[in-house]
């Protein structure tokens, strides 16, 4: 098990700084991408798009009305989760735009993939709760995120399957802290835990036991449960399943 303990003065500084990289995670993770390890940048012009700080995969191919394996198939992506800002991508099968003559236009409504990007999400992550019982309503009046309310020691489990991003209780108000990233637009918070029992940089499987319920940095035994999507928050009332 893992304790959250800061013994030693170096250990310290070192969770200061994961710490600090944490609170970078929760407001920018995922806003922007990485190298991609595609294949050779293809040329800008009809039939290509070039990617936009905040775009992913899903978002480019619903821009374009394709599917996400069309997309990857164009442009021999070898991790589609990690485009980068400035990439061109193919997104119209070769020919298709040289035939119509003109460059291909994106849908210009943001509304559009605001409303279906809870569901693409969704489908592209499998969901659980991550503690049992009562649950407090989603966003409103400042609130992030839902708080669970349990009892003391309960287990608490990653509502999906992730890599841990952060283990620790550096982050003011939030107690012993699990932040998990599901993929390149999605990560999941839980706080106030007792005590956490996995380390930075585990995988972890949906339903598997990350932490136990408590009360650090809060007033009552609870979870405090959050996803964030390009880091932002997010209503997880429309991500878990209905119970």
């Amino acid at each position: 098990m893992v304790q959250n303990t800061e013994a030693s003065s170096p250990k310290k500084r070192n969770r200061i700084r994961n710490a600090s990289l944490a609170l970078v995670l929760l407001a920018t993770l995922a806003a922007c991408g990485t190298p991609s390890g595609s294949g050779p940048a293809q040329p800008s012009g009809p039939g290509y798009y070039t990617v936009q700080k905040g775009d992913t995969l899903s978002s480019i191919a619903r821009k374009f009305r394709r599917s996400n394996s069309d997309i990857i198939a164009w442009n021999r992506l070898s991790d589609p989760n990690d485009i980068k800002v400035d990439q061109v991508l193919r997104v119209l099968p070769q020919g298709a735009a040289a035939a119509s003559g003109s460059t291909v236009k994106p849908r210009s409504t943001e509304s559009d993939d605001a409303a279906s990007a809870a569901s693409d999400d969704k489908d592209s992550v499998d969901w659980a709760w991550p503690a049992s019982g009562q649950s407090s309503s989603g966003l409103g009046q400042g609130k992030k995120g839902i708080d669970i309310f349990g009892q003391l020691g309960q287990p608490v489990m990653a509502a999906a399957a992730g890599k841990v991003m952060y283990s620790g209780s550096g982050i003011r108000g939030y107690g012993n802290l699990v932040i998990i990233k599901h993929n390149s637009s999605l990560l999941s918070v839980y706080a106030h835990n007792k005590t956490i029992v996995v380390k930075e940089g585990q995988m972890v499987s949906k339903g598997q036991k990350i932490a136990e319920m408590g009360k650090s940095d809060s007033s009552a035994v609870k979870l405090y449960f959050e996803i964030r999507r390009q880091g932002k928050p997010v209503d997880p009332s429309r991500y878990l399943p209905s119970r």
